[in-house]
């Protein structure tokens, strides 16, 4: 009876290391494609760069519907890569990159120098004023980006959050004076030094309570995408009722911005 007792105690633990190594080699397994995806995601983030340089290529062509297609999709990007990364919890999976900081490098060359460039190229500003203009947005917005609480605690922006490709997206699309598009762009210049909170479109847990109204921004906001994208494809044309949604889209934000800012959610 020992031996046999003996015996059994070894086969199960022979039974019991062949677990072991398989549970090791099949975490091993989901370690290695977790990097992989969480490779994948560093770069799909990088692609923006990538696609800001097509951008600056066309402008300097003069090809400018086509920057903003390539405006656009470095929008969309911008728009889903934090929440791939979020997913997978890309931090532990990929910690020898700092994805927040790619993520700002990329954003700074998308959301304004290539914005700042189309200003220098076209006439959208009077002439003598470009590089002034181009200047001071660059300025504003390395400001803007450096700060501690840059997004706040609460997942806002805090002061205007260098949308300088969709302002100049409409600045284009609206053919009003340089001089008006000037002082536009001035204003937003100066509101980026201004502590307002900005909704953070991918990050409303602060924005309400309210699950049905967090998932309802959500889904103005691509309804306001697919006008502009509709704007975009129209154009020279037009179409009031994209016009309709992409411009109350704006305001809704703007109105959602400012009450969040004097009535925080708490």
């Amino acid at each position: 009876m020992g031996s046999i007792s003996r015996e059994g105690l070894s086969y199960l633990a022979r039974i019991r290391v062949r677990r072991m190594s398989l549970f090791s080699t099949v975490n091993q397994s989901t370690h290695i494609e977790r990097r992989f995806i969480g490779w994948l995601i560093h770069a799909f983030t990088a692609s923006g760069a990538c696609v800001g340089l097509l951008a600056l290529y066309a402008i300097y062509q003069h090809h400018f519907i086509l920057a903003f297609w390539m405006m656009g999709a470095s929008i969309l990007i911008d728009a889903v890569d934090g929440m791939f990364a979020r997913k997978v919890k890309i931090k532990e999976v990929v910690p020898e990159i700092d994805g927040a900081l790619l993520d700002n490098i990329v954003d700074f060359f998308t959301y304004t120098l290539v914005p700042c460039f189309f200003l220098l190229v076209s006439d959208l500003l009077p002439n003598h004023w470009r590089i002034i203009c181009a200047m001071a947005i660059t300025f504003s917005s390395a400001y803007q980006f450096t700060q501690v609480d840059a997004k706040t605690s609460d997942h806002f922006f805090k002061g205007f959050p260098s949308y300088w490709n969709i302002a100049v997206f409409y600045l284009f699309f609206w053919q009003m004076s340089a001089v008006f598009n000037l002082f536009i762009l001035l204003l937003l210049a100066f509101l980026s030094f201004v502590p307002i909170k900005y909704v953070y479109p991918s990050r409303l847990e602060y924005l309400t309570k309210s699950k049905f109204l967090r998932w309802t921004m959500v889904v103005v906001t691509i309804l306001w995408g697919i006008a502009n994208t509709g704007l975009l494809w129209l154009y020279p044309a037009s179409n009031y009722f994209l016009v309709a949604i992409s411009l109350g889209y704006c305001l809704l934000y703007l109105g959602i911005s400012l009450y969040r800012t004097w009535v925080p959610l708490t």
